[in-house]
């Protein structure tokens, strides 16, 4: 059996002129749309977005159309952190997608220097970093169980966190106007922040976008105890 291909590295120039472009079109020609169309998309927040390129964007993680969302909303570049499964996955549409706009895989159980390696090259393009604190799809309606590696990154790259809240998503949509979804985009946090107030003030933001009941002293306790 082939071995599979690892998907952990990308370089520079793989955030060039033509995948740029690429992103841009699909992001406007296709999930914007669509995005309108099925589940009447809302944005708020957008004088949040910073000019430079050097930010982490994190959203609470709700379903598998959340990357297009934040990249919509935030009409940013974002190279998107995602677990080593969706390379290898069984729908080839959402195997080439994720590839082709940038993405690049991560193993959750022990990430490896390849990752860094390829953050460090996203922030030297103009392009961000997307990641999901949370680390899979959450459908409780509460914050708790965060993964600290987007703090690591912020620290190690000197780069802000914007936090994202996904609010209103209860399924997907089959027809017109038939969802409501609205991406609200918080102010910034520092990467100068001690890890456990970064953790809090994520939490918290999102906390206060969706409704979520925020655990996220849970988290931090787990972690401290480890």
């Amino acid at each position: 059996m082939a071995e599979k291909k690892n998907y952990n590295r990308r370089f520079e120039s793989d955030y060039n002129f033509f995948r740029t472009l690429y992103y841009m079109i699909f992001v406007y020609c296709v999930v914007l749309p669509i995005t309108k169309l099925m589940y009447n998309i809302k944005i708020e927040g957008r004088e949040n977005i910073p000019d430079d390129s050097r930010v982490i964007y994190a959203g609470n993680h709700v379903s598998y159309i959340d990357p297009p969302l934040i990249a919509l909303a935030s009409c940013k570049r974002i190279a998107y952190m995602a677990k080593q499964e969706l390379f290898h996955d069984d729908n080839k549409l959402l195997r080439f997608l994720v590839h082709s706009l940038g993405a690049f895989a991560v193993n959750r159980e022990k990430p490896e220097i390849a990752t860094f390696k390829t953050v460090k090259s996203v922030f030297n393009t103009s392009w961000s970093l997307g990641i999901f604190p949370q680390g899979r799809i959450i459908k409780e309606p509460e914050i708790t169980h965060v993964h600290k590696g987007f703090i690591l990154f912020a620290k190690k790259f000197k780069a802000n966190i914007v936090p994202l809240g996904i609010c209103g998503f209860d399924g997907y949509a089959k027809k017109l106007f038939e969802k409501n979804i609205t991406v609200k985009i918080g102010k910034p946090i520092s990467y100068e922040l001690e890890e456990n107030e970064i953790m809090r003030e994520w939490a918290r933001q999102i906390c206060e976008f969706t409704g979520f009941e925020n655990k996220i002293e849970d988290s931090i306790a787990d972690q401290t105890d480890c």
